[in-house]
């Protein structure tokens, strides 16, 4: 069965992400507008305690995962200017198989973010 799990890393403080609102939209399923489909907040660990889809609600197609990551650092006390240089991380990405598992990880700064496909 397929779902779809994130995690975020705080890479300025060197730990987990922790209290971080993501939000998951499908951009196929409404005709290229996003259309919300999900929503979490990351535990003390950095992930969402479920996955963000899976079984029937795990559809093939463009998604997009919204990472709040300005109000997470500025609860943790992190000076930034305003507004923020990240405010708002958006990922955008394909869904090929919807069996599969997709492990989306968000690593993340003030400054910066990358990700990748994870397992």
């Amino acid at each position: 069965m397929g779902r779809l799990t994130t995690h975020v890393l705080d890479t300025a403080h060197g730990c987990p992400g922790a209290g971080i609102r993501v939000r998951l939209y499908s951009e196929s399923a409404n005709e290229g507008r996003l259309l919300l489909v999900g929503e979490g907040v990351t535990n003390a660990d950095g992930r969402c305690a479920e996955p963000l889809l899976s079984g029937e609600r795990m559809k093939k197609g463009v998604h997009q995962l919204a990472f709040e990551v300005g109000a997470y650092f500025r609860a943790k006390g992190v000076a930034s200017p305003d507004p923020a240089f990240l405010e708002t991380v958006r990922i955008s990405f394909g869904i090929a198989d919807a069996d599969a598992h997709y492990h989306v990880p968000l690593l993340v700064s003030p400054y910066g973010y990358s990700t990748y496909r994870g397992s």
